[in-house]
Parts: structure tokens; sequence; C-alpha cells
């Protein structure tokens, strides 16, 4: 009869070469003989695991995925760390991984009681590509080509340009690009704008050229964001969301035109789960961030209605699939969802964790 209750938990790291940065261990939690797994991860996410929040993982029942993420947000605030929601996702998304490799079921299916969604759309990003910086259409149609729901790109601020002045030069870059594809672009501030520079900008740019601004301030500064919510700005957040914050606040207070919300950070599927009725309930579509693709597919599958499209990050989401078995790959700006069980791949090369 096989277990399913958790044995061990354990971080191994590939032994594959990675283009992903530091991203390159991966959380293999064990019952019976079937082992679930999630990542790649950094360093630190897979040491704060391993430390952590792996004792409280042994003999856990698979299938009850709030009574853990329950202990594991308790004894993630009993240790802080700007990690420690991420590790707890982490934790929490292998967790699913194995209940879908115990069941035969993908995690989409465990997350829905309707067919998932095969095939899922995607919006493409680039980050390392500055609107500001593109002077030629060639490299915005080279990759509108690619058949994505929308495209989005890096709008950073220079601190040694004024607040006004930077802010009508990114203002005029974003109405140049959006006329040069004749479509409305998604822009990320990447962590680098002050309130007076995204108020600036609220002031002089053309809503019409925009799908939304994400993220324009470090942190959820909620007297900033109620102003920029007065205006016709549309605004974007939630990758920074953390597993204990409460989303209806987040939601409230920004009104969002779309939440950006990370299934790893916010703290796992499980929290992603009670999330997205949430913002349903309050027509706030979910756009799962980049950086954990691979349970945003599977709430992209398990609910439609809700999430409309995942993001693909054109510069840093081809490294990190080689590390899996199974790389997904878009085709015409969409991505297959895996029919595998669990959340559908496995590590290509660790050192896995001998049976206890």
């Amino acid at each position: 009869m096989t277990s399913w209750s958790i044995q061990d938990l354990h971080v191994v790291q590939t032994r594959q070469p990675t283009a992903a940065g530091d991203d390159s261990f991966f959380v293999a939690v064990r019952a019976g003989h079937t082992l679930g797994w999630y990542g790649p991860v950094g360093e630190r996410v897979g040491r704060y695991v391993n430390d952590v929040l792996a004792p409280e993982t042994k003999d856990a029942l698979v299938t009850d995925h709030a009574g853990l993420l329950d202990h594991l947000r308790a004894a993630a605030r009993r240790r802080p760390s700007e990690v420690a929601s991420w590790a707890v996702g982490t934790v929490d998304c292998a967790v699913w991984d194995l209940h879908g490799r115990l069941a035969e079921r993908t995690v989409a299916e465990l997350l829905t009681t309707t067919a998932p969604r095969p095939l899922i759309p995607a919006y493409a990003s680039w980050l390392t590509q500055d609107l500001s910086s593109i002077n030629s259409p060639n490299v915005l149609a080279g990759v509108m080509a690619g058949g994505w729901s929308f495209t989005k790109w890096g709008l950073r601020w220079n601190p040694s340009d004024r607040s006004g002045e930077a802010a009508a030069r990114m203002a005029q870059a974003v109405e140049r690009c959006s006329h040069a594809l004749d479509a409305p672009l998604a822009v990320d501030a990447v962590g680098t704008w002050t309130p007076a520079v995204a108020l600036a900008f609220a002031q002089v740019a053309d809503p019409s050229c925009l799908r939304w601004l994400e993220d324009p301030l470090p942190r959820h500064d909620a007297d900033t964001y109620e102003l920029l919510a007065a205006t016709p700005l549309p605004l974007a957040v939630g990758e920074r969301a953390h597993c204990d914050e409460d989303p209806v606040g987040l939601i409230q207070y920004i009104r969002p035109t779309a939440l950006t919300l990370d299934a790893v950070g916010c703290g796992g599927l499980t929290r992603a789960a009670q999330i997205i009725p949430v913002a349903q309930a309050q027509g706030v579509p979910v756009y799962p961030h980049g950086r954990s693709l691979l349970p945003g597919l599977h709430l992209a599958a398990a609910f439609p209605d809700a999430v409309p499209a995942v993001e693909y990050r054109l510069r840093w989401e081809p490294g990190r699939q080689r590390l899996y078995e199974m790389p997904l790959r878009p085709e015409n700006g969409h991505i297959r969802l895996p029919d595998a069980p669990g959340l559908g791949t496995t590590p290509r090369s660790t050192a896995c964790p001998a049976p206890h």
C-alpha cells in the first residue's frame, strides 16, 4: 500500500550547467517510493527550506495542503527572512507535485472539478530590453511575431534624471513603441521608480498605449498607490505578495488592472488558489508571474476564466527549461500543459536523495 504521509524532504542541486543564475536547486519531497519535485530555486531559498521548513513536513499528509501551509507559515513567522515566503511556496509546490504523482493526475486536475485547459495563452516579457533604449521597430516586431497575447518590456528610471523629465521621456517611449506595434504594451518599472516618478508618469502617460504599468514602486506603499489608483493609469501588482499578505486589502486599495501573482512567491499553489477567487470577485484578472512558470500554467489551466495568460520571460526562461527532463517550449504564443502526473516534469540531472 502506498504511503500518503511525507517521509522526508531534501534540497538537491542540479548537475547541469545553468543559464538561470543561482537558481539551480530543487526541493525533493518523498512519500513511500514516490518523489515530488519543485525548482529551480536559489541557494538562499534552498538553505531556508532545509534549515527551517523541512522538519515541518515530517509525517504530514500529502493531501492536507491547507494544514501544511499553516504549519509552514507559522515556522516562517518564527524565522523571518526575505526569502521565507518563496521557501514556503517552494515546499508547497513540491508537495502538490507529489500529490499529483501519487494520485496519477496533473496538479491542474487536482485544482479543479472540470477538465483543465490544455493549451495556455502566454505573453512575452523581455525586461532587459528597456523601451527608452529601443530605437528600431524591428526589435518590437520580432518579439510580436511569436504570436503572443501581448508583450511586456522594462522601463527603468535613471536616478540621475529629474522626476518630471524622466517621466516625460518614458511616456514618449511607450507611445512611440505602442504606435509602432499598433497595440498597447505592458511595462515593468523593475523596482527602479520613486513615488515622485510614478506620479509624474501618471500625469503625462497616454493610458491607451498601456496595457499596464507593473510594480512602479519597490514596496506596496498604500498612500502612493491610492494616489496612482485615482488616475487613469492602468496598474498591475502582485509579484511581491507575501504568504501572510491579505489579498483583499492589496486589491481594494490599489484596484489594479491585473494581479501579476507569483504562484511560488505568494506562498505556493495552495495560497494562490485561495487568492484567485478573491481577485475574480473584484473583477481583477490574474496573470501568473513568469519566474514560477510551471505552477502558473497549472493555475491557468484550472481557472481559465480568472487567469487569461501566463508570463513567458524571453531572457531567462529558456535557460531554466534546460534544467528539466521535458522542457516547455512555446508554440505560437501558447504553452501546452504537461500531461504527466503532478506538475509534469522532473529535473534533468540531480543527486537524488537516497531512500530512508
